[in-house]
């Protein structure tokens, strides 16, 4: 790893590779969604519809996770040098106005249109839970099924502001991510909600491990942040495999054809790709459309399913199956670039914007009084 790899990387620097990773993930989740899982939109079961890319598809159940160690690598990068105020208003900008959208336009469809696929059938003041992204804290169902992951991530944030509030450092992080994995270790497979609500004993792994990769790039690959992303993918690998078989017995081996050596190299390919990043191996990827395809990805990761609904049924029996596809998700690509463009982007300048006539406006920090004291450092 170079030394101005490092530097970019632990100064907050947008890392295009990872704007790629996230793409890839929200193609993974789509994929197993919309050519495995959506049976009740496609009619019949999607594996008997795309038999060639049936267990690729299923393997992109995964892609949430991928999403986990992306975040353990950004989060972490994001809270350095930031207070709990403007690490709580870097989430909420980035997540919510997108998601308020997605959730008027999944009541719209339910509620205007004659859909019925995958219909959360919620009431108007269930929809109106759903937009405090807390709905499940309330016993409230997710409008779409997606949701779920965002408030997996809502409890991650709320465990790492325990290092913006004490101040992140490389001990400290160790510290956080090895009790962090023990407690999600000790508490595997209980049954007790508040214990899963906390620690997340199914996804904690992931978080550790795009944690231990950040640090990486930050402080160099030291060989205790490589026995911690170890630790952490092995208990990746046990959580995916529980996973993949926890579908395969719902819906059995035929809808879900995703064997057990796959999942496996799946998730060794996410550590393979993630410590690529850490090393700065990825650091040519500098298209400027990455950042496009990042911006792209929350967007469609919230509004595919909606897509789906509407349009898949409308095409089905006039376009064959991959046409059908291939519309959809243009439909898709299309309507989550329009999102980004008219919401997401106006919010996002409008904080910065504000947040620099602050700074303009802050007086400068003062000289220190006399040799021999120490100025505070940012």
């Amino acid at each position: 790893m170079t030394g101005t790899r490092s530097r970019g990387a632990a100064e907050g620097g947008r890392l295009a590779e990872l704007d790629l990773l996230r793409f890839v993930a929200a193609l993974a989740v789509l994929a197993f969604h919309y050519f495995i899982a959506f049976r009740s939109v496609w009619g019949e079961a999607p594996a008997e519809l795309f038999p060639a890319i049936s267990t690729v598809s299923g393997l992109g159940i995964l892609g949430v996770e991928l999403f986990f160690m992306i975040s353990g690598f950004v989060i972490l990068m994001s809270v350095w040098g930031r207070g709990l105020g403007g690490f709580a208003l870097s989430r909420v900008v980035r997540l919510y106005p997108a998601y308020w959208v997605s959730v008027g336009v999944t009541a719209a469809l339910y509620g205007l249109t004659e859909a019925r696929a995958l219909d959360p059938k919620l009431s108007a003041g269930e929809y109106l839970a759903n937009l405090t992204m807390l709905q499940r804290l309330f016993e409230v169902t997710d409008a779409t099924g997606v949701y779920w992951s965002l408030w997996a991530e809502l409890r991650f944030y709320l465990l790492i502001s325990v290092l913006v509030v004490v101040g992140p450092t490389l001990g400290r992080c160790l510290a956080f991510m090895g009790l962090w994995l023990a407690a999600a270790a000790f508490f595997s497979g209980t049954e007790n909600h508040w214990v899963d609500l906390l620690v997340m004993p199914k996804y904690a792994a992931y978080f550790v491990g795009g944690m231990s990769f950040y640090l990486m790039t930050r402080y160099g690959p030291r060989l205790v942040l490589w026995c911690t992303a170890g630790i952490s993918g092995g208990m990746a690998v046990s959580a995916a495999l529980d996973r993949v078989h926890s579908r395969i017995d719902l819906v059995g081996y035929e809808a879900m054809p995703v064997p057990d050596w796959a999942v496996i190299a799946t998730v060794v390919a996410f550590y393979v790709l993630m410590a690529m990043v850490a090393l700065g191996w990825l650091g040519w990827l500098r298209w400027r459309g990455l950042v496009v395809l990042g911006a792209l990805t929350y967007p469609l990761y919230l509004f595919h399913t909606a897509g789906a609904v509407l349009i898949v049924p409308a095409l089905r029996d006039a376009l064959p199956p991959w046409a059908t596809a291939a519309v959809t998700v243009l439909a898709v690509a299309a309507l989550s670039y329009a999102v980004h463009r008219v919401v997401e982007r106006p919010v996002q300048e409008f904080v910065k914007a504000r947040r620099r006539r602050r700074a303009a406006a802050a007086p400068a920090p003062a000289a220190p009084a006399a040799l021999g004291e120490k100025a505070s450092v940012p």
